[in-house]
């Protein structure tokens, strides 16, 4: 690793610039004792110095981008929440779409794609919906799937044939077998309910489904997947942690950007990552600027190609090659 990748990368960046300053200031007192012969000896002794600071910088970013135990292995569980945005009852409709399309690509890979909760809207679809994603991969394929995805076509409802923009949000949440993250029971408000839907006497009758809240964040979450109420409270915790992890993750992005007071556009779930156009049957990346046509065999699945330009465009963004979009 050499001090390009350092200055690459948010968490090191800003110590990267300090770097870079004390290099210059080394050059800068080495020709001063090039020049004047008088002041060498002081000069040596400041370079000396500068140094000796400039190398406890590159141990503390070797340290800060040393990878730790278990970091570059990717969970083989994560949780898929999608929330209904802009749109009402057609952004609902399409956060139904958008997961069967998960769940099928989920399926055609081996992986498993468990509904844990959800709230429908009147006409069907989701408001809000909570899916557990379980497989070798699943986390690599999915995670890129952050952020706000944007639907462009004329509802079945629209009786006048004008297109309508409706938008929902989607956050991924790796989920650790051994979490991180310490929750101190005090802190948990637990309530139980019935499960609601298909499935049998026991939903019906037991209080099996699990409510959980977290009061220092106030982070909710809801299992009603599993048959017993132990079981539900176990994958509610996990999902909690997950949370609670997320936000952590986030907030350290938040202070290694503000110290460079630049602004990381990926850890910003409100920007529209993707836009679905019905009447020209393509979907378009933004974060890429690239287009993929047949939108009915890509929904039925078939988002493969989605996944691979993504892994690729996103680790060379230089590379990504851009496609006419009319709709930015």
């Amino acid at each position: 690793m050499d001090i390009a990748d350092f200055r690459a990368n948010n968490k090191t960046a800003y110590l990267a610039g300090l770097y870079d300053d004390f290099t210059r200031q080394i050059e800068e007192a080495k020709a001063l004792a090039v020049a004047d012969n008088s002041v060498a000896d002081l000069v040596e002794e400041e370079v000396k110095n500068f140094e000796k600071e400039r190398e406890a910088l590159w141990s503390k970013m070797e340290e800060i981008l040393a990878p730790k135990e278990g970091e570059n292995e990717d969970p083989k569980t994560l949780i898929i929440e999608m929330r209904a945005g802009a749109g009402g009852t057609e952004s609902a409709l399409f956060a139904y779409e958008l997961s069967e399309m998960y769940a099928k690509y989920a399926a055609s890979q081996g992986w498993s794609f468990v509904l844990i909760d959800s709230s429908s809207s009147e006409l069907g679809g989701y408001k809000e919906a909570t899916f557990e994603v379980s497989g070798e991969g699943a986390y690599d394929a999915f995670k890129n799937e952050m952020g706000v995805h944007r639907v462009q076509r004329v509802p079945a409802t629209e009786k006048q044939g004008r297109v309508h923009t409706s938008t929902i949000s989607v956050a991924v949440l790796p989920v650790k077998d051994i979490s991180s993250v310490k929750i101190n029971p005090s802190d948990l408000e637990i309530e139980f309910t019935r499960s609601g839907g298909a499935g049998g006497q026991n939903v019906n009758k037991v209080e099996t489904a699990v409510r959980m809240t977290h009061k220092p964040t106030g982070f909710a979450v809801r299992c009603q997947s599993e048959r017993t109420q132990l079981r539900n409270k176990e994958k509610a915790l996990l999902l909690l942690s997950a949370k609670i992890e997320d936000k952590e993750r986030q907030e350290q992005v938040d202070k290694y950007a503000a110290e460079r007071k630049s602004q990381i556009g990926t850890a910003d779930r409100s920007e529209k990552i993707r836009t679905y156009n019905y009447l020209q049957d393509r979907i378009t990346d933004h974060r890429i600027k690239k287009s993929w046509h047949g939108m009915e065999r890509i929904l039925a699945g078939d988002m493969g190609p989605i996944v691979e330009d993504l892994k690729a465009g996103l680790a060379n963004p230089d590379d990504a090659t851009a496609s006419p979009n009319k709709e930015d």
